[in-house]
């Protein structure tokens, strides 16, 4: 398979490919869930909730945090995370103006 060519597509077409690649990964949507649940930073129990090594939710924090989505701070040994209000907020209108798009209801597939 070749290269993505990235650079012909627009701007807000790249972001809502990235954000769907990290939102693609049902650990990482598990991690979402429960941060917003517990409407608090995270800290240590991510592996006993998700279930997974410590290193696989490391890897899906920094996918997530690659995107914004969610910010870290570092206290004493631990990391805690919770989700970044701002861009959740941005990323929401992003999906939105994709899903809110009209189409016909005649299309060819009728």
């Amino acid at each position: 398979m070749g290269v993505t060519k990235s650079e012909i597509f627009t701007n807000q077409q790249n972001e809502i490919a990235q954000i769907a690649k990290v939102l693609g990964h049902p650990a990482r949507v598990a991690i979402l869930q429960h941060i917003l649940k517990m409407q608090a930073c995270i800290c240590g129990d991510l592996v006993e909730v998700i279930g997974l090594a410590q290193p696989t939710i490391s890897q899906h924090l920094k996918e997530l945090k690659n995107i914004g989505i969610i910010q870290g701070n570092i206290e004493g040994t631990s990391v805690c995370y919770c989700i970044n209000q701002q861009r959740w907020e941005e990323i929401q209108q992003i999906l939105m103006s994709l899903f809110s798009t009209d189409f016909s209801t005649e299309t060819c597939c009728n």
